[in-house]
């Protein structure tokens, strides 16, 4: 009968010094799998190398290999001022619009509010004193058109002291007014004594007049700041500011409209606490140390104060203070602005401009000490998990742009995976797939889409961050943006490299296997993308992935239409590229390229293509329809023919365990057997070559075509038979079990049994028996089949073993004792599987090889057996 037997690989390595079984250090245990694995075979998967993405030079909003052409992408590179920024969106959320003035200024009335009444003060006797008061107030009445100055209803009788209440911010058009000119628009609208209620224009003061009126109103305040004021005294009122006690606000009615107005503590903190900050900044001329310490004060002032957010009513005014600024050159400073005014929860064109300058600090790597320092990675993620997607989608760019920055520093990248970035990318992310094609943000939410993509890529570095992913739901969200992006490559690109990095783990590669059109978002995207190297890289990773750790997964793939047609495209694609290239290297160089450590782009993707075909064979009906595919089997013969070891060895050793899968299966039309002298004509090559990889693989391939008597007769004829004992003397299992494979497949034919002999094979098939018995039972049973083939017409045992007869049957005795040979420990199903070899394997053949050679000697030896 014919013994074949079909071989796998394996990494034990062979032991330092050979020694008698039973004292023998058992190797490094295999697992259950690969001692019960049926076949231990030609049907192996490959590996292969993630793919190497290169790390950018600089930071920008798109790499350097963006599809996206420089006219059609948002700037990463802008100046920002204050002309950047707009008061007119900064006002409090309280505020109240009014209607503008038809003609002549009166206060605003209410007609159709019969309860409301409003005293107009009565007009000075005095003529002079009449135009003075009138040019006040066509002053407060321009800035009433731009908003409510007054509070929509007067101030209750029983209040002691009038309150002028602005909730109307001025605008961008008194941005560039002079510091004096905006403490005294302050205070224009801050509550006044009964001796200054007069209001007074400072347009129409002299310089020398303005700059008293300054200095008095600012002694004042100073005064009334040291709790020297009489009304600071009133009962009930502390001169401390109470920490806990917040904003006070009394909420008054007129009919549905609800006024918020300020409480007198919250009037004292702002004289006390934030003014004299404001004071500081407005010293532009200050060192930037000075400015950051003091916007660093400004920030936990307002925090004590609670006066962050949208509902604090001067906020105009601190936010025009820093908006000035952001003019000055000075990332740190910048950056203690950009928390500042992000804390104010600024919206519109403010919220663009802030992520602008976020976006500015975080480009420059030398800031992410500052960066993590200053926590603007917080405000950041509160922006992206607060802000409107249709609304601010050009500010989240920016803001999701900086946040992409941060993710190149470890520290900082850690932090997001600790604060729930994943999660807040993901929903965000949910976000935009629910917008449709034909909406009109879809084009525009495509490039965050490309900065959110490359965090999470980013991200996919991190252990803890692989478990969020998986738990978050990222490979049906992914896969859906990857449906709808198909023409976005810079989107596909940054998934499939996501997916490239999960794919290496087997929980991730279930995940993406249960995604039931996974196969056919990969197949089209190789078909549109077929020339995008970078991107079909990373898909034919993924599939080999996939096709190594399932079978279902095989199946799958294979069934799904054109799947064999794409990676036969692809192949000639590139196998064409391959060609060309080396062309261009012997006509530039004479002798062909220096050949480099690392495979081309175009090997890289020929490698990783095969491998892709090496793991669906491994499926019984998808092999054997591979194996009669001609296009399939001449592309891998073709790599044989044109490529060496020297030029690739990755590439040619993976053709070859390809073929010898393919070889495996015996069905009719099948390729392999009819091109079998081709293929072993340029396998001499690879046994020829000086790598032990390339002749193992080569070996591998003659194990399982030597079942043909061509074969047979072409290895004799090579002389390979000397070539492949040879290799028995290497004492490493691998090798020797796949040079087993063809000693067996020779010693079936008669005539080329004495060969064995000849060449000292029987010492050296004895000597690893000796050497890998008790660890390899498949082995063991192997050498003994051939050696039985080998006794068939024995008439002496010495003078067919020769010197290694009592050698051999030593052996065979002590490994066909139980207790000797399973006196190694395996653990759990290891050591069960191991018995079972034992028993069901080896155990057979060897008790009939034995008694083959005990009946076939004169006189019988003493055996004496050692202890373990």
């Amino acid at each position: 009968a014919l013994l074949c037997r079909r071989m796998q690989t394996s990494k034990n390595k062979k032991p330092e010094k050979a020694e008698p079984f039973y004292r023998l250090s058992v190797p490094k245990q295999k697992t259950s799998s690969e001692i019960i694995n049926e076949a231990r075979n030609v049907l192996r998967t490959l590996r292969t190398r993630r793919p190497f993405t290169p790390t950018e030079d600089q930071r920008k909003l798109f790499g350097s290999g963006s599809s996206r052409a420089p006219q059609n992408r948002p700037p990463s590179v802008f100046s920002l001022h204050a002309s950047g920024f707009d008061l007119a969106e900064s006002r409090p959320v309280s505020g109240v619009r009014l209607s503008p003035l038809d003609h002549k200024p009166i206060l605003v009335t209410f007609a159709k509010h019969e309860d409301s009444s409003i005293s107009i003060p009565k007009p000075p006797a005095d003529a002079a004193e009449l135009r003075k008061v009138t040019s006040a107030r066509a002053r407060l009445f321009r800035r009433t058109s731009q908003g409510n100055f007054f509070s929509a209803k007067m101030v209750p009788p029983n209040w002691n002291e009038e309150k002028l209440d602005s909730e109307e911010p001025a605008m961008m058009a008194n941005l560039c007014r002079s510091n004096d000119n905006c403490l005294a628009e302050q205070r224009s609208y801050t509550p006044f004594n009964d001796e200054s209620r007069q209001l007074t224009c400072n347009e129409c003061m002299s310089g020398s007049k303005r700059e008293d009126f300054l200095k008095e109103k600012a002694g004042k305040f100073l005064f009334q700041e040291r709790g020297e004021s009489d009304w600071m005294k009133k009962p009930g009122t502390s001169s401390s500011w109470p920490r806990s006690t917040g904003w006070k606000r009394r909420v008054t009615g007129l009919e549905g409209e609800t006024r918020i107005n300020e409480s007198e503590e919250e009037e004292i903190f702002w004289r006390m606490k934030i003014l004299p900050i404001l004071h500081q900044l407005e010293k532009v001329e200050d060192n930037i140390e000075n400015l950051c310490l003091a916007c660093t004060k400004l920030y936990q002032a307002l925090n004590e104060g609670n006066m962050l957010g949208k509902r604090f009513k001067r906020r105009s005014v601190l936010l025009k203070t820093l908006y000035k600024l952001v003019a000055i050159d000075s990332d740190p400073l910048c950056l203690k602005l950009a928390k500042i005014i992000l804390a104010m929860k600024v919206d519109g064109k403010n919220l663009l401009s802030v992520c602008k300058l976020a976006f500015k600090i975080c480009k420059n790597e030398k800031n992410d000490d500052i960066i993590q320092s200053d926590r603007l990675l917080d405000c950041l993620l509160e922006v992206l998990r607060t802000e409107d997607l249709h609304k601010n989608n050009e500010a989240l760019l920016y803001c999701m742009g900086a946040i992409k920055f941060m993710s190149g520093n470890a520290v900082l990248l850690n932090e997001m995976v600790n604060k729930g970035a994943i999660e807040m990318l993901l929903q965000l992310m949910k976000q935009i797939n629910n917008i449709k094609e034909n909406d009109t943000y879809f084009s525009n939410l495509g490039h965050l889409l490309v900065q959110l993509t490359a965090t999470l890529r980013k991200l996919a570095d991190l252990p803890p961050a692989k478990c969020q992913l998986l738990c978050s739901g990222a490979v049906p969200e992914l896969s859906v943006t990857l449906e709808q992006r198909m023409n976005d490559r810079d989107v596909c690109t940054y998934i499939v490299r996501i997916f490239s990095k999960l794919s290496s783990y087997d929980d991730f590669c279930a995940a993406l296997a249960d995604c039931s059109r996974c196969y056919i978002l990969f197949l089209a995207l190789l078909n549109k993308h077929q020339k995008q190297q970078d991107l079909v890289i990373r898909v034919i990773f993924i599939l080999g992935n996939l096709t190594a750790k399932s079978n279902q997964a095989r199946e799958q793939f294979f069934k799904e239409k054109g799947s064999v047609n794409t990676l036969i495209s692809l192949f000639q694609t590139y196998h064409e590229l391959d060609l060309n290239a080396q062309k261009w290297y012997h006509e530039r160089g004479g002798e062909g390229r220096n050949h480099p450590k690392h495979p081309s782009e175009a090997e890289d993707v020929l490698i990783k293509l095969i491998r892709v075909l090496a793991n669906l064979a491994i499926h019984p009906s998808v092999g054997a329809a591979l194996a009669a595919a001609p296009h399939v089997v001449e592309l891998l013969v073709t790599v044989l023919e044109y490529k060496s070891v020297d030029d690739c060895e990755e590439l040619v050793i993976n053709a070859a365990t390809t073929i010898n899968n393919l070889s495996y299966y015996k069905v009719k039309g099948s390729v392999v057997q009819d091109k079998k002298l081709h293929i072993a004509e340029m396998l001499v090559k690879l046994l020829m070559s000086n790598s032990m990889d390339g002749v193992v693989e080569a070996v591998r391939v003659f194990g399982n075509l030597s079942q043909y008597h061509e074969i047979c007769d072409f290895i004799i004829q090579k002389n390979i038979h000397k070539f492949v004992i040879a290799l028995l003397d290497a004492k490493n299992q691998d090798v020797c079990f796949s040079a087993c494979g063809v000693l067996l497949n020779l010693t079936v034919d008669k005539n080329k049994r004495a060969l064995l002999m000849e060449e000292g094979g029987i010492g050296k098939l004895v000597d690893c028996l000796q050497d890998f018995g008790p660890a390899d039972w498949q082995l063991a049973c192997l050498i003994c089949k051939t050696l039985w083939n080998y006794s068939e017409n024995i008439t002496s045992a010495a003078s067919c073993f020769g010197e290694d007869t009592d050698t051999l049957l030593v052996l065979l005795t002590s490994l066909l004792d139980e207790e000797l040979a399973l006196g190694y420990s395996f653990d759990g199903d290891s050591g069960d599987y191991h018995k079972l070899y034992w028993e069901r394997e080896f155990k057979p053949v060897a008790e009939k090889l034995l008694d083959r050679i005990q009946s076939h000697r004169s006189f019988l030896p003493t055996v004496t057996i050692a202890p373990l």
